[in-house]
C-alpha cells in the first residue's frame, strides 16, 4: 500500500495531505464518448430531441461535474479551477458523440479528477436526455489523455 497515496500506513484511506507541496499549474485532458443508434444519432444530430439542444446542456452539465468533483469522489480536493472546457462532437462513425474535457488549476494537486469527472457527467447528460428513444447506449473510453504539472512532471496517453 505504501505506493498508494490515500492509503495510510494501517491500509485506512485517508486524504492526501498536500500542503508541502509546490503550487504550480496544472492541466489535465480527459475523453470518453457514448455510443448509440443511428436514429439516436440523427435525432441530435438533427436538433430533434424533444428535452432540448442536448450537446449545449451536456457541455453545460460537463462544467459543472468538475466543479462539484470533490462532493462526488471522498478523497478530492476542492481546487480553485481556472478553466473548464467541454468539448461534444458528433461522431458517424460511432455513431455517436465523443467528449473531450480540459481542466486547469494553480495549485498543490492535479486536476485529472476533475477532468474525467466532466467527461462522465457530459456523457450521461447525453444518454438522459435521449433514453426515451435509445435506452442501448453504451458510456465508454473514458481515460486521461494528458497530465501536466506537478512532481511526478507530463503523462500523455498513448
Amino acid at each position: 500500500m505504501a505506493d498508494l497515496t490515500h492509503f495510510d500506513g494501517k491500509g485506512d484511506a485517508h486524504m492526501v495531505d498536500v500542503s508541502d507541496k509546490a503550487v504550480t499549474d496544472r492541466i489535465a485532458v480527459a475523453e470518453g464518448h457514448i455510443s448509440m443508434a443511428a436514429q439516436t444519432f440523427d435525432i441530435i444530430s438533427e436538433g430533434r430531441a424533444k428535452k432540448g439542444d442536448v450537446l449545449s446542456v451536456a457541455r453545460l452539465a460537463g462544467i459543472m461535474g468538475a466543479k462539484k468533483t470533490p462532493e462526488l469522489i471522498p478523497l478530492c480536493h476542492p481546487l480553485p479551477i481556472t478553466k473548464v472546457a467541454v468539448e461534444l462532437s458528433l461522431d458517424p462513425d460511432l455513431p455517436g458523440v465523443r467528449v473531450e474535457a480540459t481542466v486547469k488549476t494553480t495549485g498543490q494537486t492535479g486536476v485529472e479528477m476533475e477532468a474525467l469527472t466532466a467527461v462522465s457527467t457530459a456523457a450521461l447528460t447525453v444518454y438522459d436526455m435521449v433514453k426515451a428513444v435509445d435506452k442501448g447506449m453504451v458510456i465508454s473510453g473514458i481515460r486521461v489523455l494528458l497530465k501536466d504539472g506537478g512532481k511526478s512532471g507530463r503523462f500523455e496517453a498513448r
